[in-house]
């Protein structure tokens, strides 16, 4: 028999709401310094090549932030570890029973029965 370790609760896999809010947050990240590339590319004058940086990565990041939001993160937690049985076997026969305890009432008549 292959002896493997444990089920472990760390190695269980993100939890779909943990899961959806890491995406947004890189997503919102993204778009963020998007923005930002956004206005310094209006705003930084006289216009040369630090224009140009700024006007691709305004361009190119809304793509790149869908692309990586989309990528979960499943690849780099391990697999989970399929739970198997632990308990030892008991002994093959069950122990015998010690002889019960019987506690008999009786009822007597309070009077006899008359006779007629």
């Amino acid at each position: 028999m292959k002896h493997r370790a444990p089920q472990s609760a760390t190695s269980l896999r993100r939890a779909p709401h943990d899961d959806a809010h890491a995406r947004m947050t890189k997503y919102f990240i993204m778009m963020s310094v998007r923005v930002v590339c956004f206005v310094l590319m209006v705003v930084i004058t006289p216009y040369g090549w630090h224009t140009g940086v700024f006007a691709v990565g305004a361009v190119l990041l809304p793509y790149l932030a869908v692309v990586v939001a989309n990528v979960s993160s499943d690849g780099d937690e391990p697999d989970a570890v399929a739970p198997e049985r632990e308990l030892t076997a008991g002994p093959a026969t069950p122990p015998a029973d010690p002889a019960p305890t019987v506690i008999r009432i009786t009822e007597s008549d309070p009077k006899p029965p008359a006779a007629s």
